[in-house]
């Protein structure tokens, strides 16, 4: 079984069997066979081998992206235009695809990228709350709920093959602390690199976005 094999078998075992607060729904894409179709040809596509990875975890899936394609980050338009797969989705494009896109043809392309690094998530299934993105540490009953879920997969995203006890996070605010806060109890990486969230990133500092991409590179290849 290779690294396309587990990531595959790790979305299609996604499930959180806890209680949730009230209003709060679980944004599970890998329940479609549709969506797991697109991401057996992408991983399959990117990582059909058995080499390890450095991880860079987000902080879950949001509706327009992941939410639709299952792929970290990767909206319908960059799966087709970028990574070469056709589909059927709403090609709908999403800000932080646009940030994390622009980042990997700045650092060679998705080929070139893809075998070094895998992007996960801290909860790799996403939540919705009126019919909104709702992140997993926008409730301190819903964190605390999801605890046990989150550690089982960051050590389930940990043995895909990510072979660096270095983690980059995506988000130096809540995504950071919260998982700074479980590797202090866990010990899971020697270090955690906060970088700036794409999507905080295309909202407040896009003038900026070729300096941020820049330092954001210098940091990942460090």
């Amino acid at each position: 079984m290779n690294f396309n094999d587990r990531v595959i078998k790790f979305y299609r075992g996604l499930a959180i069997n806890t209680e949730l607060p009230t209003g709060v729904e679980v944004l599970n894409p890998y329940h479609s066979n549709s969506v797991i179709d697109i991401c057996t040809k992408f991983y399959g596509k990117y990582y059909n081998d058995d080499n390890g990875r450095i991880l860079i975890v987000g902080i879950n899936p949001g509706r327009f992206g992941a939410g639709i394609t299952g792929i970290p980050f990767t909206d319908p338009v960059a799966l087709e235009y970028e990574c070469g797969i056709k589909n059927d989705f709403d090609k709908r494009r999403e800000l932080s695809s646009e940030f994390i896109y622009k980042l990997i043809n700045n650092m060679g392309g998705p080929d070139h990228f893809y075998k070094h690094f895998y992007i996960g998530a801290v909860s790799p299934l996403g939540f919705v709350k009126n019919s909104k993105n709702f992140n997993y540490y926008d409730s301190k009953e819903l964190m605390k709920s999801l605890k046990p879920t989150i550690i089982l997969n960051l050590v389930n995203q940990i043995g895909l093959g990510i072979n660096s006890r270095k983690c980059f996070c995506l988000g130096q605010g809540k995504n950071y602390e919260y998982l700074k806060m479980l590797n202090l109890e866990l010990k899971l990486f020697d270090s955690i690199i906060p970088l700036p969230h794409p999507r905080w990133v295309m909202q407040y500092r896009r003038k900026e976005l070729d300096l941020i991409i820049n330092n954001v590179i210098e940091e990942l290849i460090h």
